[in-house]
């Protein structure tokens, strides 16, 4: 018997998730656990499997409709059943690839007010005259459509929506592409340059998840600031060395900083904690949360008991955890509770910067740039190398004096990276 298949809830704080792609298509045979579609979620793009087994009968919601869970997506059953009923119902729940409430709304009200005007007599087409929407001037497409009009450059007014409503899916706009739809061009007789508005672009589920995350930061966590300026000459031959020593792999400076900052947590593990509900936790492992760029803004994976691994192990798990960030491959749990966070902008010239921590996180350090410095070595004033590392701690529960002593043995480490191996 076909039933309705709602957005399953893929992670706990997913308030709605983006249909990013569908997998599945409609006619397949589906069996329990196959992949259907991707969902963009606040933590990252996730796999929507079925729970169910039967066929695709139809799919309800659009690529790059943001929508709620339990929104109706698709209906499953057996090949060649009458689904009229369940279309109609997962329409009246939300479902069916419609608009917003709130445009829906819209358009009801725009299309009654436009039957009760008198109507003027109508005027002769013109074979070049765009098509005329229900809601006038307002131009009804999802995210993905959007999107992907900017990046062809095309007018969604001279795309004809047959969704409900006259919205444009997806399937309009490739259709107008595939028709020979040209790219708008610049004025005649000007210099090719013209004022244009702003791109409104709709915020991704990530970013809207860091939004919240460092607006309840800043609000919320009273933060303060030490930094200090390492001698890093010993940093730089320590990597030079063991890079000349190995054959496939590479170490970076900042897997050495990540082995640094572990080991002095290790050693002084007061700034190892974290203020939860009135509560100091005081963690007996240092998980490592490695702020990595992504094309949506910024993920965090984690690096288990960094200080128990050595340097080269460190390395290629941060590689391999950033390219499945970067692929929106990570999985929730990989995201989750770190007890201390790194976030380094030294390889984009940026010689110092202060960080927002990551709650519930105590402290969050924050790396600069290696640069060229004068520095006193046995008395003499010699060429030497520098780095400025910035600490953010969360006052309730690293003070002036924790966060002070922290950084002198994370000052010891990197200056001297021979006493991580004792």
């Amino acid at each position: 018997m076909a039933k309705i298949v709602g957005l399953p809830k893929l992670s706990p704080t997913m308030e709605e998730g983006t249909l990013a792609k569908w997998v599945a298509k409609e006619g397949d045979t589906i069996d329990v656990d196959d992949l259907l579609a991707e969902v963009e979620t606040d933590k990252a793009t996730m796999e929507f499997r079925s729970f169910d087994k039967g066929v695709l009968l139809k799919i309800l919601a659009e690529e790059g409709e943001t929508l709620e869970p339990d929104t109706p997506v698709a209906i499953i059953g057996e090949k060649g059943e009458d689904i009229a009923a369940l279309i109609e119902e997962a329409k009246s729940a939300g479902g069916g690839g419609s608009e917003s409430k709130s445009e829906s709304k819209s358009d009801s009200k725009s299309e009654s007010e436009s039957e009760s005007e008198p109507k003027s007599e109508p005027e002769p087409k013109a074979e070049t005259q765009k098509p005329k929407r229900p809601s006038g001037d307002r131009i009804f497409a999802s995210p993905l459509v959007r999107k992907t009009a900017r990046e062809e450059d095309v007018d969604l007014a001279d795309v004809k929506g047959s969704g409900p409503h006259g919205r444009i899916i997806k399937r309009d706009l490739d259709a107008y592409l595939e028709g020979g739809g040209a790219k708008r061009q610049a004025p005649s007789g000007g210099s090719g340059w013209e004022r244009k508005p702003p791109v409104v672009e709709k915020a991704s589920q990530m970013r809207k998840a860091i939004a919240r995350r460092l607006t309840e930061s800043k609000q919320t966590v009273p933060h303060f600031y030490l930094t200090i300026d390492v001698d890093a000459s010993g940093l730089v031959a320590t990597r030079k060395e063991m890079n000349a020593n190995l054959v496939d792999e590479k170490v970076s400076f900042n897997d050495l900083v990540i082995k640094a900052a572990a080991m002095a947590l290790r050693r002084f593990p007061r700034a190892n904690a974290s203020w939860v509900d009135g509560e100091i936790h005081w963690h007996q492992v240092v998980d490592i949360s490695v702020a990595v760029a992504v094309q949506d803004g910024l993920v965090t994976p984690v690096v288990r008991d960094a200080d128990r691994k050595g340097v080269l192990a460190i390395s290629m798990e941060v590689r391999e955890l950033a390219a499945r960030a970067r692929d929106k491959k990570l999985k929730p749990e990989e995201m989750q509770n770190g007890t201390f966070s790194i976030s380094n902008l030294g390889m984009y010239g940026v010689q110092e910067f202060a960080a927002v921590i990551n709650p519930p996180e105590g402290a969050l350090l924050a790396v600069g740039a290696l640069r060229d410095a004068p520095t006193v070595r046995d008395g003499q004033l010699v060429a030497g190398k520098k780095m400025k590392v910035t600490l953010s701690c969360d006052h309730r529960v690293v003070d002036g004096a924790v966060g002070a002593q922290y950084l002198q043995h994370l000052q010891r480490f990197l200056e001297t990276p021979s006493t991580m191996l004792l």
